[in-house]
């Protein structure tokens, strides 16, 4: 038997983004939808990958392409809601990372829900694999390895 997923500490991750819930994200539950967990995956690693000058959204020549993707949830996050989401890399191959992130609602001790995803790197035109991570990732992973 599996044991049961629980929730992780703060200090489980190497960085946070400050991130915001929108009215349109609650659902008839009064909590946010679960597909909302997964955009705000998205939007916390894209962002850092950005900051960092590693992806260029719009002329960059290597993207980001989401191959899985899980989440697990222990509370409920709403609207109107802050949200630190704490991101690390928990694998990092020749074209691929494993990022898990956890959202925590502002001054939580421990994630309201984790999860993951796995992008895989490739060659905007083509859509295939790059040989490896340029440079620029690389040195923005490092940011992101606890």
């Amino acid at each position: 038997m599996t044991a049961r997923p629980q929730p992780d500490a703060r200090e489980a991750y190497a960085r946070f983004v400050p991130l915001t819930t929108r009215w349109m994200d609650n659902d008839v539950y009064g909590h946010l939808n679960n597909v909302v967990y997964y955009s705000l995956f998205d939007t916390a690693v894209n962002r850092l990958l950005i900051e960092a000058g590693a992806l260029d959204i719009h002329a960059g020549g290597v993207i980001g392409l989401v191959v899985e993707t899980h989440c697990n949830f222990f509370e409920s996050l709403a609207f109107p809601q802050r949200i630190d989401a704490g991101v690390r890399v928990a694998h990092q191959g020749r074209s691929s990372v494993r990022y898990e992130i956890g959202l925590f609602a502002e001054g939580a001790p421990t994630c309201a829900a984790r999860g993951h995803f796995v992008h895989v790197y490739v060659d905007r035109e083509t859509r295939r694999p790059v040989a490896e991570l340029p440079a620029a990732y690389l040195q923005a992973l490092k940011d992101l390895t606890p």
